[in-house]
């Protein structure tokens, strides 16, 4: 009995143990990331790595990501102390399912390092629906010649439909928009300087995803995990995220 009730009170103290060092991977099914940044209104984490993970893959550092005295999110890309490239990642603390989710950016985002991706979407850890990952990224995915310069993906990108290419203008302020509802995703990028429509896009059939776990994340990336072809740092400005139900 005495060595029956010792068995049970090391797998309860494992178990504790489990939960302690996951954080919130075992409450939430995320990553059990310790950072934290407070942006629009949100508690984020912040993704770290010490060796490159995906997507890239890439070293994710928390020196990447800074909220200003304005409340813009700053993500960044640089050399670590040992001459690394490393990136940035942030993840929402819930899932919102259908609605509007919406990003408005402050850095031009028409003449990145054809290196660099910028991804706003959402993602879930768990497989089914393609992770549930409805995509707007920034990207010409190592291709300098290529004259688009971002997308409009509801995953799987391979899937005929699943797929938008188009031109990021020069504006400085942009406003990336997807609404998610039942068999549809519909996409706009607009100019906020002038108002003007840069592209906008709708999907509709009976694989786009239904909500589950999936938390809305920003990141900012290398492509393949390859430096800037100009070998130099990068940083986007993100001014505010909101959704709509």
């Amino acid at each position: 009995m005495r060595g029956r009730w010792g068995r049970t009170l090391a797998v309860l103290a494992a178990l504790v143990a489990l939960v302690t060092t996951t954080g919130t991977a075992i409450a939430a099914g995320k990553p059990g990331y310790p950072d934290h940044v407070t942006w629009s209104g949100l508690a984020w984490q912040v993704k770290t790595s010490n060796a490159a993970v995906g997507p890239g893959p890439n070293v994710f550092s928390k020196a990447n990501v800074s909220v200003d005295g304005s409340g813009f999110l700053h993500l960044r890309i640089a050399r670590d102390g040992s001459g690394r490239w490393t990136t940035a990642e942030i993840i929402g603390p819930t899932s919102y399912g259908y609605g509007t989710y919406t990003f408005v950016t402050a850095t031009p985002l028409d003449a990145f390092d054809p290196n660099i991706v910028l991804g706003l979407f959402t993602w879930s850890d768990r497989a089914p629906y393609a992770h549930r990952e409805i995509d707007v990224e920034v990207a010409r995915w190592g291709n300098a010649a290529d004259p688009t310069n971002a997308q409009f993906v509801v995953q799987p990108y391979a899937v005929a439909g699943h797929l938008d290419r188009f031109a990021e203008s020069a504006a400085v302020r942009t406003r990336q928009t997807f609404t998610w509802r039942p068999g549809q995703v519909t996409f706009a990028s607009t100019n906020l300087g002038t108002g003007a429509p840069i592209a906008s896009y709708a999907y509709s059939g009976a694989d786009v995803p239904k909500p589950g776990d999936e938390r809305v994340h920003l990141n900012l990336w290398l492509f393949g995990g390859a430096g800037p072809t100009n070998g130099l740092a990068a940083e986007v400005v993100v001014e505010a995220f909101a959704f709509t139900p």
